[in-house]
């Protein structure tokens, strides 16, 4: 069996669509995009299905609206199909998606002589694409280039079999058939894109768990133990929740110069695994939120709810987007509280809710500056336009200044005397913070912010010595 790469002059490639030329399923592809505009498709996908697979096919196709110039395509398969053209040979795109799909795909290459697809009762795969095939160009008068173990019943009547990323098992079936083969790996299959996907640097949110803990002073074991248990248990359904987001926000984050190279968008991680994943993360961490009371459970349910509206529906709402992602970061707070029993100051409830205002306004607005320098006049998949800018930074600065005064106001209560020795050190932590939101929002209107604020502020210099500031000032005012 050879694996060397074979240009026939005058011969036919047939190609697959899944999974080959492009790195990612149609049907998952139409499924998610659906979904993301009308919460009910997956009713109608199970209605469908029972019909069976091809109808389901269908349906989904007639209500996605699926962008396939932005689909990850596979370039070394492209560059491949051109090249065998160029060498005289002819060239079908031949899959079990959609057919009308199919079509759109082929006339954006322009790489194809013909195309078949699925259509509302065939479902162009395996055994009934071998028979259409070896029916349309004879035993053995093709190439097929395909990956999955569905394909193993086109390549026996194929002249040469091209297997692109297949699995080891797919390929140690393949050469156990005997006969021409090649193999083409063109992406990763180990487990960084899964772990990417999981955006572990967004934990870091989730140390908001142990701020209860910390401002109570309350450091016991069994207190410190539940905030542990409360931060894994908020991580894994945080995971579950950016599974989900991204499989609902595929074209969003295309149309992004950087959210694009995401796991799920870019295609190194299959959309069939992420919507395997997510449910799995989600459901583990609820039954394991169980263990810490039902405090908590109730604050993940509120996350979980929420999110998943954020996901299908709020983040298109003008303004309540930026709200809800604020509540967002207070429930960690919330949670923290649940987990372990310590009751919320009001003042640290007021201090959060405008402080992170403030931070999904900074988002927000960094997303428009983006948008502005690519010159788009609205931001994909939200409800703003270019000229919004100057409100959103408005919006932004304001809400942090707030914040920094419900601190000033907190600092003259008597709560603060009894915790702190020396409160008067903590009046510089409210100094750090009003340089630390100027600057935020001024580097965002400059183009230098992250697409997450939190993630800028672990990154960059000045942040860090502002927190190295913060903890100075705190714990002079805890211990001095």
């Amino acid at each position: 069996m050879t694996v060397t790469e074979e240009l026939p002059t005058g011969r036919m490639l047939v190609v697959d669509l899944d999974g080959t030329l492009i790195r990612s399923d149609m049907l998952y592809e139409t499924f998610w995009s659906a979904f993301a505009s009308d919460w009910t498709v997956p009713f109608s996908a199970a209605a469908s299905l029972l019909k069976g697979r091809a109808a389901l096919k269908q349906k989904m196709s007639d209500l996605a609206k699926v962008d396939v110039t932005a689909l990850p395509y596979d370039d070394a398969v492209i560059d491949r199909i051109r090249r065998w053209r160029e060498g005289g040979g002819r060239t079908v795109l031949v899959t079990a998606s959609n057919q009308d799909i199919a079509q759109e795909i082929a006339a954006h290459l322009g790489l194809f002589d013909e195309v078949h697809g699925s259509d509302n009762t065939r479902n162009l795969k395996g055994r009934h694409k071998a028979a259409f095939l070896t029916e349309r160009f004879g035993d053995g008068g093709f190439d097929y280039m395909g990956d999955s173990p569905a394909d193993l019943a086109v390549w026996q009547h194929a002249g040469r079999a091209i297997a692109v990323n297949a699995s080891a098992q797919t390929r140690d079936r393949l050469r156990a058939m005997g006969g021409d083969a090649e193999f083409m790996q063109t992406r990763d299959t180990g487990p960084g894109p899964y772990f990417k996907a999981l955006r572990p640097h967004q934990w870091l949110k989730n140390l908001l768990i142990f701020l209860p803990m910390l401002m109570a002073h309350d450091l016991s074991l069994i207190t410190v133990s539940k905030s542990l248990m409360a931060f894994v248990v908020f991580c894994m359904i945080a995971s579950g929740v950016y599974v989900l987001n991204d499989l609902l926000d595929l074209a969003s984050d295309r149309a992004h110069p950087r959210k694009r190279n995401r796991p799920l968008a870019s295609g190194n991680m299959p959309l069939s695994h992420g919507t395997l994943l997510a449910p799995l993360l989600l459901l583990h961490g609820m039954l394991s939120a169980i263990i810490l009371g039902p405090s908590f459970i109730v604050v993940m349910l509120v996350y979980l709810v929420t999110t998943t509206a954020y996901s299908l529906f709020l983040k298109r709402q003008l303004v309540v987007d930026i709200f809800t992602l604020a509540l967002l970061y207070a429930v960690r707070i919330l949670a923290g509280g649940g987990a372990t029993g310590i009751p919320l100051s009001i003042w640290l409830l007021a201090f959060s809710i405008f402080f992170f205002f403030s931070l999904a306004a900074v988002k927000r607005q960094a997303e428009l500056v983006d948008g502005a320098a690519n010159g788009k006049i609205t931001a994909h998949g939200r409800g703003y336009r270019g000229d919004d800018l100057p409100l959103v930074a408005n919006m932004a600065l304001g809400s942090g200044y707030v914040s920094v005064l419900v601190m000033v106001l907190y600092l003259n209560t008597g709560m603060v005397q009894k915790l702190y020795p020396s409160p008067s050190w903590l009046w510089g932590i409210c100094l750090v913070l009003l340089y630390w939101i100027s600057r935020t929002v001024m580097l965002t209107h400059r183009g230098q912010m992250h697409d997450d604020p939190v993630v800028f502020a672990v990154k960059d210099r000045g942040s860090q010595f502002c927190f190295l500031l913060v903890l100075g000032f705190a714990t002079a005012g805890a211990l001095l």
